[in-house]
Parts: C-alpha cells; structure tokens; sequence
C-alpha cells in the first residue's frame, strides 16, 4: 500500500487538471467520439472535460464528510487562504492544514481506486480506455519431473 504523500500527489494532479479544465475558455471545449467500453463497435459522443469536472465535483462530495466538504469547498473551490479558511471554520493553523493533507490523501485514494473508471491517471482518463485486451498468457510447463523432452516429444536425434 502506498504511502499518504502518493495519494496527496495523486490528488494534486487530478486538482490541477481540474483547475486547468474550468479556467479553459469554454469556445475550447471539444466534443469525442469514444469506442464504447461495452464493445460491438459503439461509438459514444461526449465532452471530456466537462465530464471530468463533473466526475470530481461528484466524487468529491459523496467521499467526504460535511465538515471535510466545507473545508475542501472554502480552501480549494472558492480560493481562500488559509487564514480566511482557519478564522471561519474556527481552526488553528496547525488543525486546518492536518485536514487538508488528510482530505488529499482521502480523495487521491479514492481517485486512483474509483471503479470502473479511475480519475488517476488523468491522461488515460481523457485519451479513453487503456485496458490491455491481449490473451492471459498460457500456463508455463514445469521442469521439474521427468525430461522435458519425454513430455514434449521433440526428436530430440533428428533436430541434431
């Protein structure tokens, strides 16, 4: 299992892209045509990026508590510093930046786990699905008893 600062980075990528997504000019936002992830050929239209603010606003919410949402909304949605954040949630410095690396270690947890599409990385989450469909590869033999050439009966005389 990895360790908080892994999910805390985990978090602050999927932040930033949330960040660098919203503050896009919305004339830039772009519509995809994505295989469906149910096969036979689907094709499904969508707008990433604003999928992917709706996925981490909602995701967001249903994994914190009410009191982590109302410290995650002032510090990271609305902008406050943490000296607003701190005198209106009444918390001392050393409290409030404990529960901002506690909510993002929480949520990149949860963005790296989220089934059946994760956040993280967030490149495979714009560029579709990157799952490898190759064959489970074949049960390898084992040496251990008898000659391999006896259980594979190679002409072991002809090939020499």
């Amino acid at each position: 299992m990895p360790c908080a600062c892994v999910y805390r980075a985990i978090f602050r990528a999927c932040y930033a892209r949330f960040r660098q997504t919203i503050e896009k000019e919305k004339s830039l936002s772009r519509v995809t045509l994505d295989r469906s992830h149910k096969g036979g050929g689907r094709m499904t239209w969508g707008r990433k990026d604003e999928e992917y603010v709706a996925d981490f606003l909602l995701v967001t919410k249903r994994n914190l508590t009410p009191e982590d949402w109302k410290i995650f909304r002032f510090y990271f949605l609305l902008g406050a510093d943490w000296q607003l954040c701190s005198r209106k949630l009444d918390m001392d410095k050393g409290l409030f930046f404990h529960q901002i690396y506690r909510i993002a270690g929480v949520l990149g947890k949860v963005y790296r786990e989220l089934q059946p599409y994760a956040l993280y990385p967030v490149d495979e989450y714009f560029a579709g699905r990157t799952e490898n469909d190759w064959p489970a590869p074949r049960k390898v033999v084992s040496i251990r008893r008898g000659s391999l050439n006896a259980r594979l009966n190679v002409p072991v005389r002809r090939a020499a």
